[in-house]
Parts: structure tokens; sequence; C-alpha cells
């Protein structure tokens, strides 16, 4: 029976260094995917799946929270109209 272990502490460094790396990249190429391919790449082949789609959607809260900080916030311009 194939069941998934836990990540070594090891794994777990080498998981959020790549992911670290990735984020930054984006950072600094204001979220252009294509120039950070490679570090995605590293990022995807040292974490667990369901990691890297959990760090995903922490990137989009973290930046959409970010958003509501700086700029405040304003209700979507379809809303209410049908």
């Amino acid at each position: 029976v194939f069941r998934m272990a836990a990540p070594t502490k090891a794994e777990r460094k080498a998981c959020w260094g790549a992911r670290d790396e990735f984020w930054q990249c984006l950072d600094s190429h204001g979220d252009d995917a294509a120039k950070c391919e490679k570090l995605r790449r590293a990022f995807e082949s040292r974490c667990p799946q369901q990691w890297v789609k959990h760090f995903d959607k922490r990137r989009d809260f973290l930046k959409y929270k970010k958003k509501l900080e700086t700029e405040g916030y304003s209700p979507p311009e379809a809303a209410g109209k049908s």
C-alpha cells in the first residue's frame, strides 16, 4: 500500500527555500511567471503537490490582503447589476 510519508525536516526546508526563491523572482518581475519558470519547476519538484496548491493560494491571498491595505476595499463594478 502506497502512502505519502510526511516530508522530513530537510525536505521541508528545501521546499520552503524553493518557494521563497520562486516568490522573490515573481516579486522582482511583476509576477511574470514566464521569467521564473525554472524556479517554478524547482518549487514543484521539491514540494508535495498539495503544498504547491496551498502556497499558490496563500500567495494570492497575501497579495489580495496587501492590495486591501494599500488601496482599501472597493466593491467590484458589476456588483448588484444583473
